[in-house]
């Protein structure tokens, strides 16, 4: 088996007194997608910063290429990998060609290199007639893209991506993911963050979900369904009525398969669709949706379904 490109063992960060990140481990293997979950400060964000050097580490390990994330490797790590941000940090003075020129620099590429590199990148990103327009002038998909060729300038082996996503339509995400596929093909492993839970399952080969700065659970996006939820839901629609809603959580609590309740709904998780059909069959009379389990469905199980600031 090949050495992880990412490996982190009793990784631990604190801001004075509160340790936002506690003890984790976690690898991230060649030619895969990792992905890294959790709610609004659960500890991904100070993650990625220790791994990209940008935050130092308090206690654990945390190699990245076999290199110690340090002082004296992190220009080595830094060469090697792409950072795709959360936030849009492109120069808006200069124009969208100019943008990747000036960014290729930094590791060296200049004169005709950087240009075909240029070239071949605005192709990839679907924004080769934009080239000579200004940032100010692009939507915010066409950023998104333009951030993700960015980071690919020095054809990196890692691509660190941060909600890669945020805020495009669904037109423009796809085609994002269709990009990120084809890096994957080509041998590119990736650690995505993402609250989109569609985007983690379509693209990552394994997660963690993290909770606390802990981690509280691993797999693949298949496995994580089945072991906390199950493959079917169904949703019983109750109104406001909460002597409704306590009658229909007892019926479906009488047919197996776990509850819960949710504002105006009843959930009802199942191991099957046989399962399912026997509880459709039994809830005829109520109002209901039936529906496959997703990696939503883990991700609230898991962190709760409180809102986090």
């Amino acid at each position: 088996m090949e050495a992880p490109i990412v490996a982190a063992a009793g990784l631990r960060k604190r801001y004075d007194k509160h340790e936002v990140v506690c003890g984790v481990d976690f690898t991230v293997r060649p030619r895969e997608c990792f992905g890294l979950l959790g709610p609004n400060g659960a500890g991904k964000t100070t993650t990625i910063r220790m791994l990209t050097g940008f935050a130092p580490i308090d206690a654990g390990t945390l190699s990245v290429f076999g290199l110690p994330v340090g002082p004296a490797d992190v220009r080595a790590i830094k060469s090697r990998i792409g950072v795709a941000p959360q936030e849009e940090n492109l120069d808006p003075d200069l124009t969208v060609a100019k943008n990747l020129l000036i960014y290729a620099s930094y590791f060296g590429i200049r004169g005709g290199d950087a240009r075909a590199r240029v070239a071949e990148l605005l192709a990839f990103a679907a924004l080769a007639d934009r080239a000579a327009d200004r940032i100010p002038t692009l939507s915010g998909g066409m950023k998104r893209r333009l951030v993700l060729a960015r980071a690919l300038v020095n054809r990196p082996r890692l691509l660190v991506l941060d909600e890669p996503t945020t805020g495009l339509d669904p037109q423009a995400r796809h085609l994002v993911w269709e990009r990120l596929r084809e890096l994957k093909r080509s041998g590119v492993a990736m650690l995505l963050t993402t609250h989109y839970m569609e985007e983690a399952a379509q693209l990552c080969d394994r997660l963690v979900v993290m909770n606390h700065g802990r981690i509280i659970a691993e797999g693949t996006p298949r496995d994580l369904i089945e072991r906390y939820v199950g493959r079917e839901v169904v949703e019983i629609a109750t109104g406001d009525d909460p002597g409704e809603r306590a009658r229909v959580a007892a019926r479906c609590r009488a047919l197996g398969g776990r509850v819960e309740e949710v504002g105006d709904h009843v959930l009802l998780y199942l191991d099957g669709a046989a399962d399912a059909r026997a509880v459709l069959a039994a809830l005829a009379s109520e109002t209901l949706t039936h529906r496959r389990a997703t990696l939503e469905d883990v991700f609230l199980t898991l962190t709760g379904r409180e809102l986090r600031e």
